[in-house]
């Protein structure tokens, strides 16, 4: 039987990996991805309490609403990741140094 304890381990490294590849990567695509990575480890932990409130499933509404606001934070973000591409002709987010016209 899986416990509480597993899903909050797996959680805990799926929030470590991702807090890692936010910080050292130098692409923003992959800084994405460490994001998204955070993201669902949050989204894991509201399933995995979700679980044992057997009463209201609060935990999986929850996780319903941070999987679309996912989803919308990555539109907007490849958005933005292809408009600034397209301008400066990189995404290392060091190179891009001036936003203004």
């Amino acid at each position: 039987m899986i416990t509480l304890t597993d899903f909050l381990i797996v959680s805990a490294a799926l929030f470590c990996i991702g807090l890692y590849m936010t910080v050292s990567k130098r692409n923003a695509i992959q800084i994405l991805i460490g994001i998204e990575l955070i993201l669902n480890a949050a989204i894991l932990n509201l399933v995995a309490f979700g679980k044992y409130d057997k009463v209201n499933n609060s935990g999986q509404i929850f996780a319903l609403f941070a999987i679309v606001l996912a989803a919308a934070t990555t539109a907007v973000a490849l958005a933005i990741i292809l408009n600034v591409y397209r301008r400066y002709k990189t995404i290392d987010p060091n190179d891009i140094t001036k936003l203004r016209d």
